[in-house]
């Protein structure tokens, strides 16, 4: 299996709620990026990728070694069940403007969503940081 980096997007970006519970220790890297063909939406307290036409701000993270089939595990228990699907993209990381591919955890279709997040960044939109 090849071990991607996850492109993050909302509360498991550094510094939000999620982010060290259960990435803290388990990362090698953790850099800016950005998601193309994509929109996000408001959600229950975190936000919802969907596939469109747009750009979502994000980090691009990456496994420590040997972490990465625990962390796979976690995320995808985590997300699936809070309405997610895990699916492989292009994300473009920031620093050096390169095409990585990476998992997303997309909106499953039929889950309810708010409002759209203007500009794709859930950072950006106010409101508090924490569930």
């Amino acid at each position: 299996m090849t071990e991607l980096p996850f492109f993050v997007y909302g509360t498991l970006r550094p510094g939000e709620y999620n982010h060290d519970r259960f990435l803290l220790g388990r990362t090698a890297a953790e850099e800016p990026a950005r998601l193309s063909g994509a929109l996000l939406y408001d959600g229950p307290g975190y936000p919802y990728a969907v596939p469109g036409e747009g750009l979502i701000a994000g980090d691009l993270v990456t496994a420590a070694p040997g972490e990465y089939g625990a962390l796979l595990a976690a995320l995808d228990q985590v997300e699936g069940g809070a309405g997610y699907e895990r699916a492989e993209r292009p994300v473009v990381r920031l620093r050096d403007g390169e095409a990585v591919r990476a998992w997303v955890y997309f909106a499953t279709p039929g889950t309810p969503y708010g409002p759209l997040i203007g500009g794709g960044d859930w950072r950006a939109r106010g409101g508090p940081r924490t569930p």
